[in-house]
């Protein structure tokens, strides 16, 4: 039996390595993995008024000015809890000025018109504030 062979990883360990590696560097950073319970809370009220207009329509809901309003959100950023896939909703908030969507969003947690949990970020998914009524 030839030792060094023992000690040279197998391809198929190589591969396993390899993978997980890729996978590793692939995933969010920690920061993204945060617990929600450390996440920033802000007032309705303290949103800009097309949040707080968006925020109505939801409730009530629509109508809405994008097509894309009230589609599910992966939550691939993983900042928000894990839950089942459907169960958050994303809608555009206008910003001013801007002739696309924009970076403004509202993502809402639960039954689509009556939510349990909705959340604002400003910066297309990389920060968010819980919303709270």
């Amino acid at each position: 039996m030839d030792l060094f062979a023992l000690l040279r990883p197998s391809r198929a360990a190589a591969a396993c390595a390899f993978v997980a590696a890729c996978a590793a560097l692939a995933l969010p950073p920690a920061v993204a993995r945060t617990s929600p319970d450390v996440l920033p809370t802000v007032a309705l009220g303290e949103l800009p008024k097309e949040a707080q207009e968006v925020s109505a329509a939801i409730r009530n809901g629509g109508p809405f000015a994008y097509p894309r309003d009230g589609v599910v959100f992966g939550n691939r950023e993983r900042i928000l809890p894990v839950e089942p896939r459907g169960y958050y909703h994303e809608y555009t908030v206008p910003t001013p000025g801007v002739k696309s969507r924009g970076a403004r969003r509202i993502v809402c947690g639960g039954p689509v018109r009556s939510p349990r949990v909705c959340w604002y970020t400003a910066d297309h998914y990389q920060s968010f504030q819980r919303i709270q009524e």
